[in-house]
């Protein structure tokens, strides 16, 4: 068992104590070049200000949360350095921390700064020990944060409830998806889907669960906790036969034996056990008195008749209410634009129509692709989120519109007023471009920095001072963080191998710059040399195989056009060759930990248990959501460039395509495409089964070299 211990916070009542505990957790003895001093005057917006004194960087602030976003202020452009939102990516410290020419003051926007997804308990941190999430906690209050989504450890509030309720131990247990599942199961999707979830993993999460929002209320945040929707266990409708209950409808392609049941609010047990849910959550966590409650995601209510919606959302709210007079509800708007067919403005009005304003607040979850709130008159006067998603299953592609972010948020302060009270990110996975959350969370402050300004700060803090490392990123700003996220993307290489075109929405490989400006910035990021530092490296990495990535199309595209004219020996060729991209970009991702597998087998392997057996179920767990997920129709949704997977799963079911197109032109025989991505689903799901298939993990090797011979071997004309 690897049990979870809590250090003790030194004066972690006062702001800048809590502060300085967290720049000394980033540099070492280095924070004792900074001074934090807490501003006690009254301020409408919170505000930060940095200048130097005495050969000290002072960090001035309102409260311990624009303390921290000052210290990031000054490390990103000053001392030209970044702290990644994961632990095993160290932080450069330079030998000298540089003094500020002239005070720089910076005042908040918006007065909240949201951060997470559901979805993010699931594709990126559901396996994370507290050293990882000690510092994700700090990277989030370093870049402002202090809304953050916290839902770790709610399913041992559950076990006390459902036990109440009668259920037995098993019952309820087997009731709970695996590990990384949760995220839907929480919302109401699915139930039982690779459980009985451990009661290791129950005790476990309860233990990270109080670290998690100690600490980040230590830090100046006020963590959104969960409430009662209305999703039940069918065992429930078996102990109380007069409970009204319906089914919650098919979601992801699973069978009816995963489906999700739902008590109506109106169901006298509605109000009981959000009551018991919310008196056993403040017992274990404590409570802000703000709760995500989500009673209709990606599935629909009982019916959408306005008079019923609105019925529904009086009794949900009224249950908070009831349990936390001070409770406010926070929902996600994800569900309107995802069946904008149903929920139209009259529905969608009736549902918000009896909750005060004030207790109410909506999450605009997909802002940077379509925006909510001005078609629903600001949520009809209710409180809400600026949010940018940016990523769908931690797919690793390079994308997201740094310029239509500002645009579209200045407008929207312009034009909601005071309904909107914030910005956030709703990202579903921590993905391959931290610079652009860092970008989204940045636009919640007044900043001096032009755009110029800001692009010289990412290549300074990222490589180092060099001409064709600003040049780089420069190119990188105007022609590749320039498009929206509409959906998944990812590589070809990592798609289920097809002759034109790719297998499906779920791996779409489409980009809209040239490949060639994308390899022009990896040729000058080359040309920088940014030594050892660690974010030069996971930079070279990211650009190469993105821009490899781009070329296996061309290169598929060509085994195409030899397999249309019957050519065999070209087929050949292109096939040998498909093969040996296959491999480099292999290669180049084993480069950077990042871009390896092993981390996410490790931590699903050894942070919750030190029994063999259950090591065992939590790695299959976690190599089934980033592969099959669970049924045919999610299979490679959160595809990703990890090195391992891109040998040993994507590539090999590349290797086997390529095989099995040039036998059938060699014998004549016309390709049956259906015929062998159904011999693939065998392989694909015996990959997430530990003992049926081992992984060789790729050793480490040096990212700038690497990357000089692929470039000149694959990209340079």
């Amino acid at each position: 068992m690897t049990f979870i211990l809590a250090l003790p916070a030194l004066a972690a009542d006062e702001p800048t104590a809590s502060a300085r505990d967290l720049a000394r957790r980033i540099l070492g003895e280095r924070e004792a070049d900074f001074i934090f001093k807490l501003n006690d005057r009254k301020v409408k917006a919170d505000v930060f200000s940095i200048s130097t004194e005495d050969g000290k960087t002072v960090i001035e602030g309102n409260n311990v949360n624009s303390l921290c976003t000052g210290l990031n202020y000054y490390l990103r452009n000053y001392a030209g350095t970044s702290v990644s939102w994961y632990l095993h990516e160290p932080v450069y410290i330079p030998e000298v921390f540089p003094a500020v020419p002239e005070k720089v003051t910076v005042t908040a926007r918006v007065p909240e700064r949201f951060f997470l997804n559901y979805c993010t308990f699931g594709y990126t941190i559901p396996y994370w020990n507290w050293a990882q999430w000690e510092r994700l906690i700090d990277w989030m209050a370093l870049n402002g944060v202090n809304m953050p989504l916290a839902i770790t450890g709610q399913e041992a509030v559950w076990h006390t409830v459902w036990s109440k309720l009668g259920m037995t131990d098993e019952e309820i247990r087997s009731y709970f998806t695996g590990p990384a599942h949760l995220p839907w199961q929480r919302m109401c999707n699915i139930d039982r889907w690779q459980g009985p979830l451990p009661t290791e993993w129950l005790d476990n999460q309860k233990d990270l669960q109080k670290l998690i929002v100690d600490r980040e209320r230590e830090l100046g945040m006020r963590p959104v906790l969960q409430g009662f929707g209305g999703h039940v266990p069918a065992r429930l409708k078996e102990l109380y036969p007069d409970a009204n209950t319906s089914s919650a409808g098919k979601w992801g392609g699973y069978d009816d034996e995963y489906l999700c049941t739902f008590l109506y609010p109106s169901d006298p047990l509605f109000k009981t056990i959000q009551k018991e849910y919310l008196a056993e959550q403040t017992r274990l966590y404590g409570t802000d008195h703000i709760y995500g409650v989500d009673c209709f995601n990606e599935v629909d209510p009982p019916s959408f008749a306005p008079d019923t919606l609105r019925t529904m959302g009086r009794l949900v709210y009224e249950s908070l209410a009831e349990a936390d007079p001070d409770a406010v509800w926070v929902q996600m708007g994800w569900l309107f634009y995802y069946n904008a067919k149903n929920w139209t403005k009259p529905c969608i009005k009736a549902y918000v129509a009896d909750i005060p304003k004030g207790r109410l607040q909506f999450l605009d979850y997909y802002c940077d692709f379509k925006e909510i709130w001005p078609e629903t008159d600001s949520f009809f006067g209710h409180d809400f989120i600026w949010c940018y998603l940016g990523n769908f299953g931690g797919n690793s592609c390079m994308v997201g519109d740094h310029a239509k972010v500002k645009e579209n948020f200045t407008n929207t302060l312009a034009k909601a007023g005071k309904n909107v009270r914030g910005i956030g990110s709703t990202l579903e996975g921590m993905d391959v471009n931290p610079y652009i959350y860092e970008m989204v969370l940045d636009q919640a402050w007044k900043s001096p920095l032009t755009e110029s300004d800001r692009i010289a700060s990412i290549a300074r803090r990222r490589t180092g001072d060099s001409p064709a490392a600003l040049q780089a990123w420069t190119i990188l700003a105007d022609s590749i963080y320039a498009h929206s996220v509409n959906g998944n993307r990812g590589s070809l290489n990592c798609s289920r191998p097809t002759l034109k075109k790719w297998a499906n929405w779920k791996v779409t490989p489409t980009y809209g710059y040239s490949n060639k400006t994308l390899a022009e910035a990896w040729r000058l990021l080359i040309e920088a040399d940014g030594g050892d530092r660690d974010t030069y490296q996971y930079d070279l990495v990211n650009v190469g195989r993105q821009a490899l990535g781009n070329h296996f199309t061309d290169v598929r595209d060509s085994f195409t056009e030899a397999y249309e004219a019957g050519d065999v020996e070209a087929m050949r060729s292109r096939g040998a060759e498909l093969k040996e991209l296959i491999d480099d970009i292999s290669i180049l991702l084993a480069c950077h930990p990042s871009f390896s597998l092993k981390p996410w087998i490790d931590d699903a392997r050894n942070n919750i248990s030190d029994d063999p057996a259950l090591q065992d179920y939590f790695e299959e767990n976690a190599r089934t959501i980033i592969t099959t997920w669970g049924t045919e129709n999610l299979t490679d949704y959160a595809n990703r460039a990890l090195a391992e997977l891109n040998d040993q799963y994507y590539g090999e079911r590349w290797r086997r395509f390529i095989d099995a197109v040039t036998a059938s032109a060699v014998n004549g025989t016309e390709w049956d495409q259906k015929a062998f991505d159904n011999s693939l689903r065998e392989f694909e799901r015996s990959w997430s089964n530990p003992h049926a298939r081992r992984i060789n993990y790729l050793p480490q090797g040096d990212a700038r070299a690497t990357s000089q011979r692929l470039y000149k071997k694959w990209l340079a004309e």
